[in-house]
């Protein structure tokens, strides 16, 4: 839902839940990108005040920032999301227009995102195109490069061999031919399995391509295992990485496991803090779609998409809304907010004011 929608009925849905109107503080874990101020600026217009951050860049939860958020407020509400651009001229994930280049220049988005990617993209592209498949004598055949072979890497895409090539008894693949830089092997049954659609070629060897299913592969990666560190968002998602890079729109497929997998963290460190305890809290999390502003907008015309929500009173009697339940009880509410501020009025209120002045 657009965001302009969503924004006025989560704070009607916190009013729901028994929240003080003026006594709520929200706080966002959002990346740092600048495509992200649209949302905030809702944040504060709905909420009557400009939220705590709670936010590392690829929109990672900073857990060592819930106590100062606690104390911040009576009643405790926290948004967090991934995000990802979406050109809509070209029907691409991925990328946002950027109007502060010089030439309003498509880059990636989220970065952060999209720079973890790049060095799995690689190794998949790398793999795909250097595994063959080719039918000899009504044999279907396997050809491996022999770097795809060295199982004992520290880091790449390693090949669950097993899947791929015939193996004997200790699972050791069977080659058929060595060449120079590759072998030559026959085809599993799980393979042809995978492949039961593909027409294989006779004496024509072609790469397997898009067909290296992510269920017949792995990655090995050396990645510091130093929470909310500068690999937080790789280790997030090394496990699922061969089905992000196999998809129609990786950048858009990693934000989402991401978003999924900062929630289920994020959830049990809210519930082991003990100045959430007391505390009326209400945490979404979600994917935040950035859609290119085209000419003459200022702000991007930014959806949510809703994954799930955990939700607490005072006595700490809590539940757990999957997506469904929250996307039904966000609805559920209206998405006029009579309680939000203009900000513009503020601003103005503010700039009348008798100024202050400071004792040095």
């Amino acid at each position: 839902m657009r965001y302009s929608r969503f924004m006025p009925r989560f704070y009607n849905l916190a009013k729901s839940l028994g929240f003080e109107r003026g006594k709520i503080m929200p706080s966002r874990a959002f990346c740092s990108d600048e495509s992200q101020g649209y949302p905030i600026i809702l944040i504060a217009k709905h909420f009557g005040s400009f939220p705590f951050n709670h936010g590392l860049v690829g929109g990672i939860v900073a857990t060592d920032r819930h106590a100062p958020h606690a104390h911040h407020g009576k009643d405790l509400v926290i948004i967090q999301a991934s995000h990802v651009g979406y050109d809509p001229e070209n029907g691409r994930f991925g990328v946002y227009r950027r109007l502060q280049t010089e030439k309003t220049s498509e880059t990636s988005n989220c970065g952060k995102i999209c720079g973890a990617l790049d060095w799995y993209l690689r190794e998949y592209a790398f793999a795909r195109d250097n595994i063959f498949l080719y039918q000899e004598n009504g044999k279907n055949k396997v050809i491996v490069d022999n770097l795809l072979l060295h199982a004992e890497r520290n880091e790449g895409l390693l090949l669950k061999l097993d899947r791929i090539v015939k193996v004997d008894a200790q699972g050791n693949p069977i080659p058929e031919i060595s060449k120079s830089t590759a072998k030559v092997f026959s085809a599993s049954p799980a393979l042809l399995d995978y492949l039961e659609d593909y027409e294989w070629k006779q004496d024509r060897a072609e790469p397997i391509g898009r067909r290296l299913h992510p269920d017949l592969f792995f990655y090995k990666r050396e990645i510091s295992h130093h929470s909310e560190g500068r690999d937080h968002l790789e280790q997030n998602l090394i496990d699922v990485m061969p089905y992000v890079v196999t998809s129609q729109w990786p950048a858009l497929t990693a934000a989402q496991a991401n978003t999924q997998v900062e929630f289920d963290r994020a959830f049990r460190t809210i519930l082991q803090e003990p100045a959430y305890s007391n505390k009326k809290i209400l945490f979404i999390s979600g994917l935040n779609v950035d859609i290119s502003p085209q000419e003459g907008q200022v702000f991007p015309l930014t959806k949510f998409i809703p994954w799930a929500a955990y939700v607490q009173d005072e006595h700490g009697n809590h539940q757990t809304w999957e997506q469904m339940e929250l996307y039904e009880q966000l609805q559920a509410q209206s998405p006029e907010n009579p309680d939000q501020i203009d900000l513009e009025t503020a601003i103005e209120i503010m700039e009348k004011e008798k100024e202050i002045r400071l004792p040095f």
